[in-house]
């Protein structure tokens, strides 16, 4: 059998970080950025509004963000980086992601302050059906809307991307590094339970101007969704373990304790 040298270990060790890193940064601030749209599930699928009654004011319907399409990956992507680099490993992408969002918060509300151009204005001045409308207006309406989204996003992202962390460790531990299923979706349901409601309830509740029976009833059908999306992206999980173990080597595939990144 080919030995690895320490060269190429922490070579394979490195980019591996860096690539699940990448996938986990990209998602999570695509996410912050289409998040304050809602779509209605039911009419994507053709079906009527379900109006499930669940508390009194609140019915359920299958309204979600657009956000929620992509963060169920940025949680399997966190199990597998929690997998292989432990809670640290998970705490340095998610402060280096905080921080990134953050950013984008204070590069749009520039953006938004910025004057407009008069001729920008007027090429805009009407929509693809002739109606006239304030591009500026909408443009601000838009990102502003979205910042709403990235304040109550980066609360629950801190919270609930810590939270995975610890509890996937934790179960890890209780179950000796086995039953990989029950560690990823036993940190999903707990991590996403937090971020499903604090964003809602940060973004269109304390910034925006929805009533609280709103927020509950929008962030049960994303932890639902979320949720169940999780669980069925699971396999992925196995496969992502399968892929990486390849790669890593029978050397490092052994390593019983997490792996570094220096």
């Amino acid at each position: 059998m080919t030995q690895i040298t320490f060269k190429e270990k922490n070579k394979r060790k490195t980019l591996l970080y860096i690539i699940l890193s990448s996938i986990f940064l990209t998602n999570a601030l695509v996410a912050e950025m289409v998040g304050g749209k809602i779509f209605s599930l039911e009419s994507l699928l053709g079906f009527a509004p379900a109006q499930i009654p669940l508390l009194e004011g609140v019915k359920l319907d299958f309204n979600l963000t657009a956000g929620v399409v992509l963060w169920p990956i940025v949680f399997v992507t966190t199990d597998i980086i929690n997998e292989y680099f432990g809670v640290k490993g998970v705490r340095r992408i998610t402060f280096i992601t905080a921080g990134l969002i953050a950013y984008v918060f204070v590069v749009i509300w520039i953006a938004t302050e910025l004057p407009p151009a008069q001729f920008w204005l007027d090429v805009n001045a009407t929509d693809s059906a002739g109606n006239s409308f304030d591009i500026n207006e909408a443009y601000s309406k838009v990102f502003l809307q979205g910042m709403g989204i990235i304040v109550g996003s980066l609360v629950a992202f801190l919270i609930g991307q810590l939270l995975d962390a610890w509890t996937f460790q934790w179960l890890k531990n209780i179950t000796n590094s086995k039953k990989v299923w029950l560690r990823a979706t036993g940190s999903t349901l707990i991590s996403q339970f937090i971020d499903s409601f604090v964003v809602l309830w940060v973004a269109f509740y304390v910034w925006g101007n929805w009533e609280l029976e709103m927020v509950i009833s929008v962030g049960i059908i994303n932890y639902i969704y979320k949720f169940l999306i999780a669980v069925f992206l699971t396999p992925l999980i196995y496969l992502g373990h399968y892929l990486i173990d390849r790669y890593l080597g029978e050397e490092l595939k052994e390593v019983n304790e997490p792996l570094s990144v220096e």
